[in-house]
């Protein structure tokens, strides 16, 4: 699977202009599932979400956990996050990316890992046109590749 997150003051997606999923302090996680990925590559990342330490203690060191500040997620399926972007010519190709349904039932795993590892979870819609809204904090930006770990 493949994940981009952003530290976030707010954050919503829209769809449709109705807003589906809003938070305030925490983590903007755009995700993708990858071809042959698993269940548990999904749980072995939405753990390691969970844990991540990248908000400021007291001395201003990225040293505290979401559950530390009371952080929440918003979580966005986004496939093209599979994008091969050095493909021949200038469309990336993005067959990386799981089958639409196998991509949904990892996608629904990764968000439940993530509320069982105690996160507020909110969310978009998965394969929706969305309005994604956000407030970058630092900016703090942070890429996973479990093919890569």
């Amino acid at each position: 699977m493949r994940a981009l997150v952003q530290r976030v003051a707010e954050a919503s997606v829209r769809v449709d202009g109705a807003v589906t999923g809003a938070i305030e302090r925490g983590f903007l996680v755009l995700v993708c599932a990858m071809a042959g990925d698993t269940a548990a590559v999904a749980d072995r990342l939405a753990r390691k979400i969970a844990a991540l330490r990248i908000f400021k203690d007291d001395q201003g060191k990225m040293n505290l956990p979401l559950a530390a500040v009371g952080g929440s997620c918003l979580v966005v399926s986004q496939f093209t996050l599979a994008a091969n972007g050095m493909a021949a010519g200038n469309r990336p190709g993005f067959s990386a990316a799981a089958p639409a349904r196998e991509g949904e039932v990892l996608y629904e795993r990764f968000c439940a890992t993530l509320q069982g590892e105690g996160v507020t979870v909110a969310r978009g819609i998965f394969g929706a046109d969305m309005k994604v809204a956000l407030s970058n904090d630092g900016p703090v930006t942070i890429w996973f590749d479990t093919d890569h770990a």
